[in-house]
């Protein structure tokens, strides 16, 4: 079956941007522009396509990434031709707790459409999806949403966006008018106005710039022309010669400048109407198509030597899986990316990081909750198979006679806890399968087992997001189920190097056990997790033992030293020790190390971490001293206090622990005007007094245990 759009003309492309930007409704415009549906939905009424699951229809928040395709044929700028492109796009939360879905979409796509609220400007999460953005090299285009509200300034917007994100950000259009009496653009490369009645319009009125606003049109396009004319040589040194470049050479220019990355091209208006057809030319213009990202680099399963697939359909199949999905029609969802090959329905493929062959059941286009099932999919497509058993999150499905593995998805670490309990014995059963399916769904969302307590500890990226998932449990699993408080994710490190021998010797009549350890310890940059070294020479520890140490210390640090709490970012050596030719065991030695890391880590000064929140808070000035006092009651560092509008926001650093609650409070105390976000930034170390407190509240735990 041949392809139906070749890969020239196929953008895959994210939505990204702080909670309330109005992403979603920008994916509505573009939906209704696109002729994919004949209604633009509203979030807070709950009828848009991509928000489609109860909890965010309920909420008026995107939860989960939601992919739809739609078709796009230029209609203004037309480098790319006025043929029509295929355009998969993927809807992204704004949310930090589910800034998972960001990462892994951000790791599949080629390009990506960052919104910004128009009356707020660069916001916290706005700066998050940025830099998750410049992680992957994601090219983008700047939105600038809301600006034709009360409020809204397209122009302190792009300030922000040059401060706080980039300063090769740059207007290629300008709003007409200002706030409720904007109506339409001008663009900066062909020096045309593009105007409407009303945002609703399906064609615009095209005519000259307004004369007051000419000057400013032009400063604004020389300006322009200087940034983009630096990719490239031959057109910089002909506008140096002060000759003019045509249409399609300043096109080709902003194309180049945007997808090195070193240029954003900046558009605004109400991204629910007419305005988001510049926007889609925009999109297949400059934003990248496959063949431009070029060839995925990955590496020999088997050698672990370098290799790299070009983005053809001729190339041996390889795609990665960015997510599951667990469907109530249809069940177990793998959304992948084609990077090269084509894959047809019944065929096998290789997961390459488990070694087994997985059958290609059926394969579905994804239309937010919708399916269109498809017999084929090429290099470039983004699609879901029905039903994998064992593939998931970052796992690479390629060719089975010739595989290949690609970089993984790596995933933050979660910061708050809570424990979980079934009501009734009926939901016990169906609570492990439920926390089994959504852990699957989401990497940043764990479980594991108290043994002590016989309790279940999930964990995840903050209240909302637990709350979500038991919320999913109640309505998709109909399983009911008590929580506790929400506990703060603390872990334990070390300040210095320390040394340390360890043995392990048992006689019990017949075979006794014999396991005798030299390690030495040394902390390692926060972040960096940790790392064994085996120093071991002259055969004094047989090979066959050295595993078994390493294993040791893992188990051991699972568990922690002086709290409980997981030891983390250091670097230890197996330098030394002896072993006996009847005694020893495996299970001797793995021993030995474990009592062994207890005993250097106590040596080493060892630390507890927490999980520091940055925090920024948006509130009338009159309450102004009032926030700044509790937040410095909560240990916080204040870092900067700036004007938004006749707001004022202050941005600072925040203990987890201090923040619970603090929703209430900031209601309470600025009679409901404040509002805050919070993300997780850094661990730090826990101050001495807070420290003492968190272990003797440990302690009991710890001691039950048998710690």
């Amino acid at each position: 079956m041949p392809r139906e759009y070749p890969i020239e003309v196929t953008r895959n492309i994210g939505i990204i941007a702080h909670i309330d930007a109005g992403k979603t409704t920008v994916t509505e415009g573009v939906l209704f522009n696109t002729g994919m549906i004949h209604k633009i939905g509203a979030v807070h009424e709950g009828e848009t396509t991509t928000d489609w699951m109860e909890q965010e229809r309920e909420r008026g928040i995107t939860i989960t990434a939601a992919a739809v395709t739609c078709y796009w044929a230029p209609k203004f700028i037309k480098l790319a031709g006025d043929v029509k492109h295929k355009i998969n796009i993927i809807d992204t939360p704004g949310h930090v707790d589910f800034t998972v879905e960001v990462e892994r979409s951000l790791r599949v796509l080629d390009g990506a459409v960052t919104v910004f609220d128009g009356k707020m400007g660069v916001e916290p999460q706005s700066e998050t999806v940025w830099r998750q953005a410049d992680k992957y090299n994601v090219p983008r285009i700047c939105f600038i949403n809301k600006i034709n509200q009360t409020g809204g300034d397209f122009y302190k917007s792009l300030d922000s966006i040059l401060k706080r994100l980039s300063p090769n950000a740059f207007p290629i259009v300008l709003p007409i008018g200002f706030e409720k009496e904007i109506c339409g653009v001008v663009d900066l490369i062909n020096m045309k106005a593009y105007t409407y009645k009303d945002f609703t319009d399906k064609e615009f009125t095209v005519g000259e710039v307004p004369a007051d606003m000419l000057e400013k049109a032009k400063e604004y396009r020389h300006k322009l022309l200087e940034k983009v004319v630096e990719s490239d040589d031959v057109l910089m040194e002909k506008y140096l010669g002060g000759q003019e470049l045509t249409e399609q050479e300043f096109l080709m220019a902003i194309r180049k400048s945007v997808q090195s990355g070193k240029f954003f091209p900046v558009m605004g208006g109400d991204g629910r109407g007419i305005i988001v057809q510049t926007l889609l030319d925009a999109v297949v213009n400059f934003l990248p198509n496959p063949l431009d990202r070029g060839s995925v680099k990955g590496h020999d399963i088997k050698t672990g030597a370098d290799m790299e697939r070009k983005p053809s359909d001729d190339e041996p199949f390889t795609a990665l899986a960015f997510k599951i999905a667990t469907d109530p029609f249809v069940g177990r969802l793998c959304f992948f990316r084609v990077y090269a090959g084509k894959l047809e329905a019944g065929s096998y493929v290789l997961n390459a990081r488990t070694g087994d062959k997985e059958r290609v059941g059926r394969i579905v286009r994804m239309r937010a909750d919708e399916r269109d099932e498809v017999k084929e999919v090429f290099a470039g497509d983004i699609c879901a198979l029905v039903g994998p058993k064992n593939t998931f999150t970052g796992d690479t499905l390629c060719d089975v006679e010739k595989p290949i593995q690609l970089e993984t998805i790596k995933f933050a670490d979660p910061v708050i806890s809570m424990s979980i309990e079934p009501k009734t014995k009926a939901d016990q059963e169906k609570m492990g399968i439920a926390l089994q399916k959504l852990g699957e769904e989401d990497p940043t969302f764990h479980i594991k087992g108290d043994e002590e307590t016989q309790q279940t500890i999930i964990s995840g990226m903050g209240e909302l997001h637990l709350e979500i998932i038991v919320d999913r449990m109640k309505r998709e699993f109909k399983v009911e189920a008590n929580v506790g408080k929400p506990e703060v994710a603390y872990k334990e490190t070390i300040k210095n190097t320390a040394e340390a021998e360890s043995k392990y010797i048992r006689q019990s009549g017949g075979k006794g056990q014999y396991g005798h350890v030299y390690l030495r310890i040394e902390p390692l940059e926060r972040g960096k997790g940790y790392e064994f070294v085996d120093e071991i020479v002259g055969g004094v520890i047989p090979k066959e033992f050295i595993k078994p140490v390493d294993k040791g210390i893992q188990e051991s640090a699972a568990n922690g030293v002086i709290a409980g709490y997981p030891l983390v970012d250091f670097k230890i050596a197996l330098y030394d020790g002896s072993y006996h030719d009847v005694d020893s065991s495996e299970m001797a030695f793995k021993i030995a190390a474990s009592k062994g890391l207890q005993e250097v880590v106590k040596r080493a000064t060892p630390i507890i971490l927490e999980p520091i929140m940055k925090v920024e808070v948006i509130t009338p000035e009159t309450n102004m001293g009032d926030v700044i006092g509790d937040l410095n009651s909560k240990r916080a560092q204040i870092n900067e206090m700036t004007d938004r509008l006749h707001l004022k926001v202050i941005d600072a650093f925040v203990p987890l622990s201090e923040m619970f609650g603090y929703a209430t409070a900031l209601r309470s105390m600025t009679q409901g005007q404040a509002s805050y976000t919070m993300e997780f930034d850094h661990y730090a170390e826990v101050p001495k007094n807070v420290a003492e407190k968190i272990i003797e509240s440990r302690a009991g735990i710890n001691v039950r245990k048998g710690m």
